[in-house]
């Protein structure tokens, strides 16, 4: 998260350019958010160039500076916003879908000494503040995204630094399973968050140098707190890198590393499966995919949000592979990762959605079980799709209720996404029936974060009552529900309307800040992984010092990078 360090830092901090008062209001103010759209194509990258050579793709980034995401900031030095980050996202699913061959991906740079500057500074300075978190948590979930590549789909990265890798630079080589630097005198790795910006590293940094790598933290404490970063020999001796290689023989080194990485794992397949676009039809306040629906009633802050399963769907895992892109489970899944990722950067001010699952429930038993046998690798990588996108779920800075109400279907994967919600409304009317009820899905074949399934989390006071719900078979009504402890609430035909009435009203009517952080600390109950110390410093430190007036009042850090201005700071600790 910052220009390029020895490179770009000393000369603005300290031979500042010329500045007018108009320039300096400006960076302070918040830009207005232009819409982020999170569908793309390798024949549209702007950013990056990705290329592949038999078990081996290179993915070389190359930072268009007048190509952002908005107006306003030029991404030097391979500095980067949010269309970067939607490319890079796009460029790894496409690895694990469309090329089983590959076995290791090179990440690289194209400018000369230059890795990445990290996250571009203007951009941060002139974004709102609910924009800064969220792209530091989108970020963070794709660099979980390579990590989680490497984990499930057998597939290494190496992070081969030519350059200076600084801030979100050097987090991005961090999600790496090895990393190479180029030893030329000059290039480091660096985090200068907190000596230049008055921020932390937003995208897991401190968490991936601690708990991933292990190095010691006093090591950790200086290299935090030392802008210029380190290089050459001790960045190896404290572990910061795995590896150097002279200039004179890096891409020989390069080739070699990556050619280890690639023998220490099994190839997948040799043909892959094509992922096509996945488009919606925006009609006035209601977004329509093909088995997803977004609902908006701006009024009241709400949206109700629809995955309805279809009547049908593949017998067997080659009749999935047969399908593609086109097996439902698939397309519902990446519409609804598209849905959530729209909800968060470009509807800000809606504070609560209610989220049902309707359709057939033999359809979603019948999948979870294919799932659940993982007969090929396209099995697999749709399996951890889902995983993956549920946890998007349980991510998202919005309130969720699942409204089990008439026509509704809460069954294996359905039921996943009601217990993914912060509330479970079940409908206990005879004459209005609802259907719920647990598959393989249900038995921890989707993991949240914190490394244990969502009923373990949510009876993790009563583990007892986990069997209970999981023998309870693929079929059951309200009133068992509520039995079993899946219903917050299950009102009766009379109340039902007027309760989930003043439930939304309620909601609506608190702090989103308050809300934020409330269900934050409420939805990873149960062990602390690194991926839960992740998010839960960026929803708690990270959102708190984002506001603070030593890094974005009129003289912080933040604000006056690059300035003539001197960031002034309150001195007193809290």
């Amino acid at each position: 998260m910052s220009s390029i360090l020895r490179i770009e830092a000393s000369r603005k901090l300290l031979r500042p350019e010329p500045t007018t008062r108009k320039h300096r209001t400006v960076a302070a103010t918040a830009a207005p958010t232009q819409p982020v759209s999170f569908q793309t194509h390798p024949s549209r990258y702007k950013h990056w160039q990705l290329s592949i050579d038999g078990d081996v793709a290179t993915l070389r980034m190359n930072v268009q500076p007048l190509e952002g995401q908005r107006e306003g900031y030029e991404l030097k030095l391979n500095s980067y916003d949010i269309g970067v980050d939607v490319e890079l996202n796009d460029a790894v699913q496409r690895l694990r879908f469309e090329h089983p061959q590959v076995r290791c991906v090179v990440l690289t740079g194209s400018l000369d000494r230059v890795f990445c500057a990290g996250a571009n500074i203007v951009m941060l300075r002139t974004s709102t503040h609910g924009f800064k978190v969220n792209f530091c948590k989108y970020t963070n979930e794709t660099r979980l995204g390579i990590e989680d590549a490497s984990a499930t789909s057998g597939i290494r990265f190496l992070a081969a630094l030519n350059g200076t890798a600084s801030g979100g630079g050097y987090e991005l080589a961090l999600a790496c399973d090895k990393i190479l630097l180029v030893d030329d005198r000059n290039s480091a790795v660096s985090f200068p968050e907190v000596p230049l910006l008055g921020v932390l590293p937003g995208t897991g940094g401190l968490t991936r140098i601690t708990d991933k790598r292990k190095i010691r933290r006093d090591h950790c404490d200086v290299f935090s707190t030392v802008a210029e970063g380190i290089k050459g020999k001790r960045a190896v001796e404290w572990n910061l890198v795995d590896a150097i290689a002279p200039l004179s023989k890096w891409n020989e080194s390069v080739s070699a590393m990556a050619r280890q990485l690639a023998d220490s794992v099994p190839q997948r397949a040799t043909k892959g499966v094509e992922l096509d676009e996945v488009k919606a039809q925006d009609e006035g306040d209601v977004r329509r995919y093909t088995y997803v629906e977004v609902k908006h009633d701006r009024a009241q802050k709400l949206v109700e949000l629809t995955l309805t399963a279809p009547a049908t769907c593949a017998k067997g895992a080659d009749e999935a592979l047969a399908q593609g892109a086109k097996w439902w489970i698939l397309r519902a899944m990446r519409e609804l990762d598209d849905a959530l990722c729209h909800l968060r950067f470009n509807e800000p001010d809606t504070a609560l959605i209610l989220l049902r699952v309707k359709g057939s429930s033999a359809t979603l038993a019948s999948t979870d079980e294919l799932l659940a046998k993982n007969e090929n690798w396209f099995v697999n990588e749709v399996r951890q799709y889902v995983r993956r996108t549920l946890k998007r779920v349980d991510n998202m800075a919005k309130s969720l209720y699942a409204v089990a109400d008439e026509g509704t279907c809460f069954v294996g994967t359905g039921l996943e996404l009601a217990l993914a919600c912060d509330r479970v409304y079940v409908l206990d009317d005879p004459d209005r029936p609802v259907q719920m009820g647990v598959t393989s899905a249900n038995r921890g074949m989707f993991p949240m974060s914190n490394g244990i399934s969502r009923l373990e989390t949510r009876f993790l006071g009563t583990p007892e009552k986990v069997g209970e719900v999981l023998g309870a078979g693929a079929s059951f009504d309200a009133a068992a529900a509520n039995d079993l402890g899946l219903a917050t609430f299950a009102p009766d035909a009379i109340d039902w309307d007027d309760e989930l009435r003043l439930a939304i009203e309620e909601r609506a009517s608190f702090s989103p800040d308050a809300m934020t952080g409330m269900e934050a600390n409420l939805r990873f109950a149960g062990p602390e992984t690194m991926e839960t110390k992740i998010f839960g410093r960026l929803s708690a430190w990270q959102n708190w010092i984002f506001q603070r007036p030593n890094a974005v009042g009129p003289r912080g850090a933040l604000t006056c990078y690059g300035t003539p201005m001197r960031p002034q700071f309150d001195g007193s600790r809290t």
